[in-house]
């Protein structure tokens, strides 16, 4: 296939081969979630896996090893391919043994074709996107054959339930978590590297993540008129620029800051993925958007705030409240109704000022309930490993 490096020739192979393809959309959470996936099967399980992506340059974002204007890499033990249009013809012996279908993307028809041609028919795997909904459960490992091709494909759900593939968590984050957390020199070595003052317990110091929403107004000027400093650090991007507008800047670089009232906001780069679960464990509290950073605060240990993504006809608003009932549902009512008031303020787009001040009180409760809920959600294993079971039953 021009110039690919080719897996083993053999028609199956051990330790299994892994394709994954990947699109990238708007706000990176697809090959975020699956650079994940590729380095911790690589690294955990010592699978072979050659990741496609469509857009290298947006890949760079969050992986700045990654040359965009080279079609064949290794980065981190996987190799990563340009997904170019057309694609190009593949020889079934150079497909691997399982075939990944992320998050919503459509597999090229000369894969399918080698699909059909090997000896040994891969396994099709559909990655689909998290949800904490009840039908999830129902539908994690369906069968899903074909209607053209003599191909099955199975349905990968993962979700906060039991029955589902569970959430994307290499075997040793929490350990390191932990050790950040009970290290003041790394947590200062951390903010000295991005330009930020230590922290001090004066301060409520929060990462801000989001999809640009008219509400940020409101926080601003909470925050401004409080009695206690807020720190808030935002990475560079549309959220960004709309609350400096409300702050009166029209234009900033990375690393400047901006100070009005009892508020200070912080201009971050786009971090790398390591880099950014560092600053979500440094926060008191983190806002977070879509899937990937989703997932990641939910193992940081710290009160969050979640932004779903936005869908027609309120869709959005519905995974919201199957999360909301599913991680409330271990606090005091009272309590869960604060959590519950603020994030869908924040997700409809109305009331933020005025559920902050009760959802601001539960900041220690909530820090101490994170421990609990990581917990809970390591009891159902971890999606790249359950994916791995799942596939060795069809191998």
């Amino acid at each position: 296939m021009g110039d690919t490096i080719p897996f083993m020739t053999q028609s199956k192979s051990f330790p299994p081969r892994w394709e994954l393809f990947c699109t990238v959309v708007d706000n990176y959470g697809d090959i975020g979630i699956c650079w994940r996936m590729a380095r911790q099967l690589v690294l955990e399980h010592q699978l072979h896996v050659r990741l496609w992506v469509d857009d290298l340059v947006s890949f760079q974002r969050i992986c700045p090893q990654i040359n965009p204007k080279q079609s064949r890499q290794w980065c981190r033990g996987v190799e990563v391919r340009h997904w170019a249009t057309p694609f190009p013809a593949m020889a079934s012996a150079e497909l691997g043994d399982v075939v990944v279908e992320a998050l919503g993307c459509v597999l090229p028809e000369g894969t399918l074709a080698a699909m059909v041609a090997r000896e040994h028919t891969p396994v099709w795997i559909n990655l689909e996107y998290l949800s904490a909904e009840a039908w999830v459960s129902g539908c994690h490992g369906m069968a899903s054959p074909h209607p053209q091709w003599p191909l099955t494909k199975y349905f990968f759900f993962p979700g906060f339930n039991r029955g589902t593939g569970g959430v994307l968590r290499e075997h040793n984050l929490l350990q390191q978590r932990r050790a950040f957390q009970a290290d003041p020199v790394a947590q200062g070595r951390f903010w000295r590297s991005l330009g930020v003052p230590v922290a001090n317990v004066h301060e409520l110091r929060l990462s801000l993540f989001g999809y640009d929403t008219p509400e940020v107004a409101e926080l601003v000027q909470v925050w401004s008129e409080g009695l206690r400093p807020v720190r808030c650090l935002v990475p560079e991007g549309r959220l960004a620029q709309q609350l400096l507008l409300c702050l009166g800047v029209e234009s900033a670089q990375v690393g400047d800051s901006f100070t009005w009232g009892s508020l200070t906001v912080h201009l971050l780069p786009f971090l790398e993925q390591d880099g950014y679960d560092r600053l979500l464990w440094a926060c008191d509290l983190n806002f977070v958007r879509g899937e990937d950073s989703f997932v990641r605060a939910q193992w940081a240990g710290r009160p969050l705030v979640w932004q779903a993504y936005r869908q027609g006809e309120g869709v959005h608003l519905i995974k919201l409240e199957a999360f909301l009932q599913r991680y409330c549902s271990g606090l005091p009512k009272i309590a869960a109704d604060d959590v519950r008031g603020f994030w869908q303020a924040w997700n409809r787009g109305e009331g933020v000022a005025e559920w902050w001040p009760p959802f601001l009180t539960r900041r220690e409760q909530l820090t101490e309930y994170s421990e609990k809920w990581a917990d809970e959600l390591g009891d159902l294993g971890d999606t790249v490993t359950n994916l791995v079971l799942l596939c060795e039953k069809y191998l």
